[in-house]
């Protein structure tokens, strides 16, 4: 006998598919007397969920994968605080892993990740298409945050980064400043990329000087970056960096050096994350947290719907006191 299907038990229990996948995913938007006839059909019918031999009362693994390059940071601590949050409300528990590199131990890493959980939200901006294709297991539900992917198969989320460049520069040019120096992050990393081309169309549209130099994401990065900057005797008057992080270590250096911020060098950062609150650094603002919420209830909600298009994440420019003396903190 053929092995039992979703529509099998659907047309048992005389209820559509979809409200079959919802009592199977425990969702509580199903009445007591369609879960008892859905429980019948599937004793009746031997039916087992794709997920693995389970149980009509555990047809889920309450647990959702977040794999992410990185768990060190303000920028992943709250993009992971916004999943959990949101995996709280909705009865699920978060498993986090990293992933550092490409091709096999990418494939490995998140392919562990199968019969434990019931999605996935995988943030990889430094995979290549052909990398992320491969490393996705087949037949588990999945979700993409800036990561690369050819296929179309997986609903994704975009930051705008183009749109978030275009406003640093614009606000810069606003001020008068016209020798910009763009710290940027890793060569290979999607963000990174798309926030150096960004830069490079916007300062050429406004006819302004445009230098870039490599950063790496890190403190360090943007601190040695000044530095550099400094000892060569470089020009400049405003300084935007592919991160917040990296927009730290050039306010740090700027000042070390007696560099007035922003009278002498106005600075812009990208992410919005708490310490560049406290710091009164302008930047991008990504609503790290919202990010993350709003990943994982695609997600769920995908798992009773079908959801595979693209949504991009709209950031907006926070003014502070790094570019205008007179913005609060």
């Amino acid at each position: 006998m053929a092995e039992a299907t979703i529509r099998d038990v659907a047309r048992r229990a005389q209820l559509s598919v979809a409200t079959v996948s919802r009592a199977l995913n425990g969702f509580e938007n199903v009445s007591e007397q369609a879960r008892e006839r859905i429980a019948a059909a599937v004793a009746e019918l031997g039916y087992v969920p794709h997920a693995g031999a389970r149980s009509l009362s555990l047809a889920r693994n309450n647990a959702i994968g977040v794999v992410l390059p990185d768990l060190h940071g303000e920028f992943f601590s709250e993009i992971v605080r916004g999943m959990d949050r949101e995996a709280s409300r909705r009865g699920y528990l978060l498993l986090l892993s990293t992933l550092h590199a490409g091709g096999e131990q990418a494939t490995n890493a998140l392919r562990a990740m199968r019969g434990r959980v019931d999605g996935l939200i995988v943030m990889a901006p430094h995979l290549r298409t052909e990398e992320v294709s491969a490393a996705l297991p087949k037949g588990l539900p999945s979700i993409l945050i800036n990561t690369r992917d050819g296929s179309g198969h997986y609903p994704a989320i975009h930051l705008d980064n183009a749109a978030g460049v275009r406003a640093v520069v614009d606000h810069l040019a606003s001020l008068g400043r016209k020798r910009l120096i763009h710290i940027a992050g890793p060569a290979d990393n999607i963000d990174a990329q798309e926030r150096e081309n960004a830069f490079r169309a916007a300062v050429a549209a406004h006819g302004l000087s445009g230098q870039i130099v490599t950063g790496d994401f890190e403190m360090e990065s943007g601190d040695a970056a000044i530095r550099k900057l400094l000892a060569d005797g470089t020009a400049f008057d405003a300084v935007f960096a592919a991160n917040d992080n990296m927009a730290i270590g050039a306010l740090e250096a700027l000042r070390a050096a007696g560099k007035a911020v922003p009278a002498d060098v106005a600075v812009v950062g990208f992410d919005d994350i708490p310490l560049a609150r406290h710091l009164g650094i302008t930047t991008v603002r990504v609503r790290i947290a919202e990010l993350g919420a709003r990943a994982l209830q695609r997600l769920v909600d995908g798992f009773v719907k079908d959801d595979a298009g693209d949504e991009l994440h709209a950031p907006e420019l926070v003014i502070r006191s790094t570019t205008d003396p007179k913005a609060s903190r």
